[in-house]
């Protein structure tokens, strides 16, 4: 799989559309802003959107969600520990931004090991906490959407609220390492990578590096 994607918002996030080429049924990975454009790209590529994913509830991820709700009826789904971000402004950060606020119900909780059926494409939810308590990777055709859990170089910041740099860490080794060398990750903020070139090269990752778990 090769979703579309764009870069939306003042931090640079990447939204992410896979989709599926026999039904054009499609999933929107964080809209973080700019409802219109995404929109624009799903037109374009004569795609029907059935659900809208998150990653985690952060303002950045979240804020075209309630607009791309409106307009296409997709299903907004996150992990139910960061379902109340989406519901309160000063939990999502919004109301920090001097910019809208996002407050937003969600559809669906994703839990742990679920697979979302997007046409003929299937997306397996791996629970990732570290980020943010629910925070979510998606994995399928090849290819895993990692959020702010895990970039190309690096990892999610642990420093806000429901954070934990021990969590995160264990997380990615016990969730995400025990995964193919060979698939590509799809971070939310920078560019792509391998699980098999983070494995060998992130220096957040090396053994020894964090060792003392909570």
């Amino acid at each position: 799989m090769k979703p579309l994607s764009l870069i939306v918002g003042n931090l640079g996030v990447n939204c992410y559309i896979p989709y599926c080429e026999e039904t054009d049924q499609c999933a929107i990975i964080d809209p973080g802003d700019k409802a219109d454009k995404i929109l624009g790209l799903v037109q374009k590529n004569k795609l029907h959107p059935k659900y809208i994913l998150l990653t985690h509830g952060h303002f950045d991820h979240i804020g075209a969600v309630k607009e791309l709700k409106d307009k296409t009826g997709a299903q907004i789904g996150i992990h139910p520990g960061d379902a109340p971000m989406l519901l309160d402004p000063a939990k999502n950060l919004s109301i920090f931004t001097g910019g809208e606020t996002v407050q937003v119900q969600a559809d669906l909780m994703v839990e742990d090991g679920m697979i979302l059926q997007i046409g003929n494409i299937h997306l397996k939810a791996i629970h990732t906490p570290g980020h943010t308590a629910g925070g979510l990777c998606y994995l399928g055709g090849g290819v895993l959407f990692t959020g702010d859990t895990l970039f190309a170089g690096s990892v999610g910041r642990t420093d806000l609220p429901g954070g934990s740099h021990s969590i995160l860490i264990r997380s990615i080794q016990e969730k995400l390492m025990i995964l193919q060398d060979d698939l590509v990750i799809y971070p939310g903020h920078g560019g792509l990578s391998t699980l098999g070139q983070e494995r060998i090269s992130n220096p957040f990752l090396q053994a020894g590096e964090d060792l003392d778990f909570e």
